[in-house]
């Protein structure tokens, strides 16, 4: 038997919507980060970019626990001497919450050049409306672990 590998014509690309509502932004990264790898095809290569495209909605409704809101900081630098800035979880969530969800995606995919490409193919919307009904993308539920 001879071992299968991957083409780039076998890949057959699917849109997925996944709902953040009051989901843990680990557990949602996660999950998004999966689907953009395709790691739950059965045809998964770890150098071929055989992942879908996932639509986030209701991105200002994931959820984080603990005291994250006032204690986790998002840092960027602009590339010139003291040009690091530094903003909290709620400033963000204020400004931009579709950038907190960018960048835990981003930080679950390998550090090479296929995340470049990856990552384009994640959109995120705040709110439930979003312009890419069009291509009719697949609910995918995240499942969530009660606590007991």
């Amino acid at each position: 038997m001879r071992t299968f590998t991957a083409k780039p014509k076998d890949i057959n690309r699917t849109w997925f919507e996944v709902d953040a509502t009051d989901i843990p932004l680990g557990r949602l990264s996660v999950a998004v980060s999966n689907l953009l790898r395709g790691k739950l095809k059965p045809i998964y290569s770890p150098n071929l970019d055989c992942g879908d495209f996932v639509v986030v909605v209701n991105a200002e409704k994931v959820s984080i626990s603990g005291n994250k809101s006032a204690n986790k900081k998002y840092y960027h630098h602009s590339g010139y001497p003291g040009g690091l800035s530094v903003a909290t979880y709620k400033e963000v969530m204020e400004k931009n919450p579709a950038r907190i969800i960018e960048q835990a995606v981003k930080g679950m995919l390998p550090k090479n050049k296929l995340a470049a490409v990856q990552i384009k193919k994640l959109k995120v919307c705040l709110g439930q409306e979003h312009p890419f009904k069009a291509q009719k993308p697949v609910k995918y539920n995240i499942e969530q672990v009660s606590q007991v």
